[in-house]
């Protein structure tokens, strides 16, 4: 008999740059074996305040290495490095290899500034030190909408496609794996519950709609959701507020937050055990505008849903999945996965590319 072939070994550093923060983690296959979250202090950010978020890169660079020496990783001991995908233009869903098309799309910052848009530099940059891949996987900007999706109601504008995507793709294949189906072949709804909402229908493979979190669809613990149009327009000119004061008023200081002064869903629930109502009706009314999203999403696949899947940082609550599950079960099954595991999709993304299974895409090819 040939002797069993011994599966490969694959060593993937996984780089998740956040607002004040910078989560890395190494992987020996599917394995974390070690991660860190580095902090950074209000003093080490002043420097950065008002400047281009590209301006960081050093600084963040220079902390890796830090992280990566004191716990004895050399820079050349990767096989892949996996950034997290920043806002570039619309793509599909896949893991891309670096390329100077995205550098140049991060770089001219046109859909926007945002920490994410540093994940292709720095993979780039300590991928070079050992010849491996450079790559970031499922972007926030992956955009499968189907051709009706795409209709926004005016001919001034079109929908956009903006989401969780990292995680939604992640947790669409591991379910998928786990039910030992293609996921290709399931229709499913995906709520991902954190401090942005997106509730995704998914069908053939493609993410084929997606509410663009804080914008449309439910409210979260900061961010307004969809609104009635002809108030927002009011208040836009209404002379009390900058454009900068009313976007921080829908997207960081909205949805519970604006009712009740707190983004903490556990100091939510806290007050609703001690009685309060407005605490409890807000809560209920966000659990609301989530389970008619999913209806929504539902009616999307023509009520044919496999399964809906319940992910993210709130999906931790006993409380609001619970009262999801009394909304939304006569649609389909619901299934868990709290938490929002971005470094170990990063890692699944590349290592699916090392191993053959999937290939690399290119920005511009």
């Amino acid at each position: 008999m040939p002797p069993a072939e011994i599966p490969a070994v694959f060593r993937v550093l996984a780089i998740d740059p956040g607002s004040t923060s910078t989560k890395i983690a190494v992987y020996v296959n599917e394995r974390a074996e070690w991660m860190r979250n580095l902090c950074h202090s209000d003093a080490e950010m002043e420097p950065y305040r008002g400047r281009p978020i590209l301006d960081q890169l050093e600084f963040r660079r220079a902390a890796i290495d830090r992280a990566l020496g004191a716990a004895g990783y050399a820079l050349d001991g990767f096989d892949a490095v996996a950034g997290r995908g920043g806002l570039m233009r619309p793509i599909a869903s896949g893991t891309y290899r670096v390329n100077e098309a995205m550098l140049a799309d991060l770089r001219a910052a046109a859909h926007g500034e945002h920490a994410s848009n540093m994940g292709a530099f720095l993979a780039q940059s300590l991928a070079a030190c050992g010849g491996g891949l450079a790559c970031v996987v499922d972007p926030v900007s992956v955009d499968e909408y189907s051709d009706k999706a795409r209709v926004s109601g005016t001919a001034l504008d079109e929908r956009h496609s903006l989401s969780h995507a990292l995680n939604t793709k992640a947790v669409a294949k591991r379910f998928a794996r786990e039910k030992g189906l293609a996921y290709t072949d399931l229709r499913l709804v995906i709520a991902h519950l954190g401090s942005g909402i997106s509730v995704s229908a998914h069908e053939g493979g493609r993410m084929v709609d997606v509410n663009l979190a804080g914008q449309e669809g439910p409210m979260s613990t900061e961010r307004a959701g969809g609104l009635q149009w002809f108030s927002v327009v009011q208040m836009c000119f209404s002379g009390r507020y900058t454009q900068e004061s009313m976007y921080n008023a829908l997207f960081r200081e909205g949805g519970i937050y604006s009712y009740l002064g707190t983004k903490d869903l556990r100091e939510v629930e806290s007050r609703i055990a001690t009685g309060d109502a407005k605490a409890a009706l807000i809560f209920d009314a966000m659990v609301y505008q989530v389970a008619k999203e999913i209806g929504a999403m539902a009616a999307a696949l023509n009520g044919r849903v496999d399964a809906i899947l319940l992910t993210g940082g709130m999906a931790r609550s006993e409380k609001l999945i619970a009262a999801l599950r009394e909304a939304i079960e006569w649609i389909a099954p619901v299934v868990l996965y709290p938490g929002e595991d971005e470094l170990q999709a990063l890692a699944e993304g590349a290592l699916r590319v090392l191993r053959g299974d999937e290939e690399a895409r290119e920005l511009g090819k």
